[in-house]
């Protein structure tokens, strides 16, 4: 089948998304600590991205494709199992405009209790996001609203790349960056961000690895969800953009196991009371269970993209 055509983007997309964004999103600190690693203590430089409003990275997207939205624009429809759904209903109530998200029957209810904090419409359909999906293409077409993607947009991905850009202005040298990847939109916006002189590792669990199959076939394949992260990252196949951003600036992919990710984030709170969801702890998984072994002297940058989570399971 021909996937659709997508716009290539570049570093200055990223750079409007920041000035676009400036005044609406927190520029979120760095702390640099050490994490254990399987042969001893890994310098790593933490992004604080959990601080973000609406304790995600996604809002910076949603906010960056809002503002460039057309005209007239009175509502948006999206899909979501948890992130985006809180992301843009968030964005949307900053707008002054109505957001329906559709939600899979699996949808964390704490997630879902945040969308409705916001304000959105939740509407529940299929058990997958790719089911929720299709119905919200078809929702949008049906109210003439426009239709906002979880990961696989332009102006989605180039907001979330802004956290690159970011993390060149707090830290020193060009250490390479570790995020979790569900469909991709941070990771693909963080490579464009530091382009070919940077380093990004999409870090994926076992049971969820969209990018890992995709570079293995050298292309977008559906894979089968199992993991603890799956309310975060749930997608059964790595975005178009994604593909393409990763194949141009040779992301990698490192694997982790849900017990690695479950280890992980109880280390952070546990030893630095930062409260993250499974999804936040999958890229420090990767340091502490070896899946990614800095070389001598490197102090990589680990992104913790998400704090939406029920405070009772830590």
């Amino acid at each position: 089948m021909a996937t659709r055509r997508i716009k290539r983007l570049y570093r200055s997309d990223v750079r409007q998304a920041r000035r676009l964004l400036r005044g609406h999103v927190r520029k979120t600190p760095v702390f640099h600590t050490d994490v254990l690693g399987p042969r001893g203590p890994v310098p790593v430089t933490l992004k604080l991205e959990h601080l973000q409003h609406g304790g995600t990275f996604k809002v910076r997207g949603c906010l960056n494709a809002l503002l460039q939205a057309p005209a007239g624009t009175r509502s948006v429809v999206l899909a979501s199992a948890g992130n985006a759904g809180i992301a843009a209903a968030l964005a949307c109530a900053v707008r002054g405009l109505s957001c329906t998200v559709v939600v899979p029957e699996s949808a964390s209810h704490t997630k879902v209790a945040a969308m409705w904090s916001h304000g959105a419409e939740v509407l529940w359909h299929g058990t997958t996001y790719a089911e929720a999906h299709q119905y919200a293409t078809e929702l949008a077409v049906q109210r003439g609203a426009m239709r906002l993607h979880a990961y696989d947009l332009p102006a989605i991905v180039a907001g979330a790349g802004v956290v690159g850009l970011e993390i060149e202005d707090q830290v020193r040298g060009r250490p390479p960056v570790l995020a979790a990847v569900g469909g991709g939109g941070l990771v693909a916006g963080i490579a464009v961000a530091l382009g070919l002189r940077g380093r990004v590792i999409g870090v994926e669990p076992e049971g969820a690895g969209t990018l890992h199959a995709a570079l293995a076939a050298g292309r977008p394949v559906d894979v089968e969800v199992d993991s603890v992260a799956s309310d975060s990252l749930g997608a059964n196949r790595i975005g178009e953009i994604a593909m393409e951003v990763s194949q141009r600036y040779a992301v990698r992919s490192a694997l982790v196991s849900d017990d690695a990710i479950v280890m992980a984030r109880e280390h952070l709170w546990r030893e630095f009371r930062l409260v993250v969801e499974p999804a936040g702890a999958t890229a420090v998984a990767a340091i502490q269970s070896g899946a990614y072994v800095p070389v001598a002297g490197e102090r990589p940058v680990v992104v913790l993209c998400g704090a939406n989570t029920d405070v009772a399971t830590l």
